[in-house]
């Protein structure tokens, strides 16, 4: 009876060992987990799927936002196009709406950008939005609007700056040379997304040729040739866009 009760005895006290190690296992690894997740920063909150921020001027809902983001999109097949030109305020001057070589360099890179749309199989018509469509200062929602009016899937939109840098030199032809920046974005109509946007900036470095009267050709020459260099480096990105989309 007492080797039973001896067995009994040290059956319980072997398991309560192994019960107080196992538990001081337990602790350590658990702790030793906490210490890491504080180290890099990993907390056991669920994570963020939406923004936690009041912004009372967002013109998208919140729930908006989420269907945008998780949601699949795709451009029509066939696609009807509107061009669109943004001025800067200085460009609404005088001299740039009277000046020959300003309008036909403006026209120089519309048709440009046209040509580039024209020559895809997508695209079944390629138009140009009038100005007289848009107000003095066009937003996203007036241009949209005349888009519609015109029919179109998709509006492109451009901007162009421009500007001279002249190197003289004494015994020599100044070296003059220009810097352009073209910003570019698609616009889908239908769903206000822009599926394709895109800023390149380009320089041209040339002096006077003899066929030149004066410098100011020169300018026009160099900054004209600044200005068609980012068109054609869009172009070629459009194209792309165009066949994989």
């Amino acid at each position: 009876m007492k080797k039973i009760i001896f067995l009994f005895s040290s059956i319980i006290a072997l398991s309560s060992c192994t019960s107080l190690e196992s538990m001081r296992q337990t602790d350590f690894h658990q702790t030793y987990l906490e210490k890491q997740k504080f180290q890099s920063g990993f907390t056991l909150d669920p994570p963020i799927t939406k923004s936690l921020f009041s912004d009372k001027e967002s013109t998208i809902s919140e729930e908006s936002i989420q269907k945008i983001l998780d949601g699949t999109y795709a451009l029509p097949k066939n696609l009807r196009v509107s061009i669109v030109k943004l001025e800067s305020s200085q460009q609404y001057g005088g001299y740039y709406w009277t000046n020959e070589a300003y309008l036909k360099s403006q026209q120089a890179y519309l048709d440009k950008f046209s040509k580039v749309f024209e020559t895809s199989e997508r695209v079944k018509k390629v138009a140009s939005i009038p100005a007289i469509l848009l107000s003095s200062n066009p937003t996203y929602t007036n241009i949209r609007e005349s888009a519609v009016r015109t029919q179109s899937d998709i509006v492109v939109i451009y901007s162009i700056t421009s500007d001279i840098y002249s190197k003289h030199k004494l015994f020599a032809k100044n070296d003059i040379k220009a810097f352009a920046t073209t910003q570019l974005i698609v616009l889908d109509v239908r769903t206000g997304l822009i599926p394709f946007s895109t800023i390149v900036t380009k320089d041209f470095q040339s002096q006077k040729q003899e066929e030149e009267l004066n410098e100011n050709e020169t300018i026009n020459r160099v900054k004209n040739k600044a200005v068609l260099l980012t068109i054609e480096e869009i172009g070629v990105a459009l194209k792309s866009f165009l066949e994989n989309e």
